[in-house]
């Protein structure tokens, strides 16, 4: 293994998930060469398609030491804008949520029952508040747990998806829809019928190669 590599540690296998992902396996590799860096419009459209879309795609991190991870994201959920009784923008822009009104490939970051950061990239056109929240990505599982993994906090808010931020999003191996599973969203029970929808998007973990990547020699 050449100088520049790091030493890969087994990671623990997530738990089983409440709506049936089971990992049969998962495995982190090294690697170096880079992917396609979603721009903004591919964020510029529906929120629904854009989590679709995103499954099999990678969550990238520039850590402090100068290494990359990678992360494939396999689980999304998308808030539609201000007909949607579950998104934050159904009453109009405050402080807390103004990113969502900004223009699209941007994050909005917020801070769920004051303890829990939620990472969302902002969807659509300018002036719609819409936006898909990450659920899962690489070994990780549900949105407080991913953004504590990735030291995600609200200094993250408001910036471009790119490179120079610190955290972006390259494409990744397409997902068959016929691999896709839909859900209602969780923890928004106060939406009344739209609680209902099925917005979550997911994918079972195990179908990837890898699912976690150290990216090296930078």
């Amino acid at each position: 293994m050449p100088s520049s590599a790091l030493s890969i540690v087994n990671r623990t296998k997530t738990s089983k998930s409440r709506k049936g992902l089971v990992p049969k396996s998962s495995k982190t590799t090294i690697e170096s060469a880079f992917q396609e860096v979603l721009e903004p419009s591919f964020f510029d459209r529906r929120a629904d398609s854009v989590a679709r879309e995103l499954l099999g795609c990678w969550l990238i991190v520039q850590r402090a030491n100068q290494h990359q991870e990678k992360h494939r994201i396999f689980e999304a959920e998308a808030y539609l804008g201000p007909q949607d009784l579950a998104c934050h923008g159904r009453m109009g822009p405050t402080r807390r949520n103004r990113t969502m009104f900004g223009p699209a490939g941007y994050w909005y970051v917020y801070l769920c029952y004051g303890m829990h950061w939620m990472l969302n990239v902002v969807t659509g056109r300018e002036g719609l508040p819409a936006a898909v929240l990450l659920r899962g990505v690489g070994e990780t599982e549900g949105p407080g747990r991913l953004t504590k993994m990735l030291g995600v906090t609200k200094q993250y808010d408001g910036k471009r998806l790119e490179p120079i931020s610190g955290l972006w999003i390259e494409r990744g191996d397409g997902v068959p829809r016929r691999q896709i599973q839909r859900t209602p969203r969780i923890g928004v029970s106060y939406a009344k019928h739209w609680a209902d929808k099925p917005l979550r998007y997911l994918v079972n973990p195990s179908i990837f190669d890898s699912r976690t990547v150290i990216r090296t020699g930078l």
